[in-house]
């Protein structure tokens, strides 16, 4: 029997977040034997300097934490992301999927095989703004 979490970063529990820096909500959901088993909601930690400036690299303001709820997960499922908050999420050991559409919609498809990254979603930064 194979177990494992999916996190899904969201605005309001049914569509996926456009911006994961924005992104109030993740949805877990427990996964047993490819079949969802469990949904929870659980509150993603707050940047507040998230509107400011773009903080010096070696700084790790706000990052790593964001991804603290959800250390038990294998899977986080976006919208959309920074490049920066995107490697936080892999260096937490996390398989990140960028995609759009439905929260329920995403996490079928992934158990289907068939939800599809999309780089683009990956936002890069160039002096403090999105590419």
């Amino acid at each position: 029997m194979e177990t494992f979490k999916i996190a899904v970063a969201t605005p309001d529990g049914q569509r996926l977040s456009p911006h994961f820096g924005e992104t109030p909500w993740y949805e877990v959901f427990t996964i047993v034997d490819g079949k969802i088993a469990a949904r929870e909601r659980r509150a993603k930690p707050h940047n507040p300097a998230h509107h400011h400036r773009a903080h010096e690299p070696g700084q790790g303001r706000g990052g790593p934490h964001f991804f603290d709820p959800i250390r038990d997960c294998r899977v986080l499922i976006v919208g959309g992301m920074g490049e920066r908050a995107y490697q936080w999420a892999r260096n937490a050991g996390l398989e990140v999927i960028a995609a759009k559409g439905k929260v329920d919609e995403a996490v079928q498809a992934y158990l289907d095989g068939t939800l599809q990254h999309e780089p683009r979603r990956i936002h890069r930064s160039v002096g403090g703004h999105h590419a």
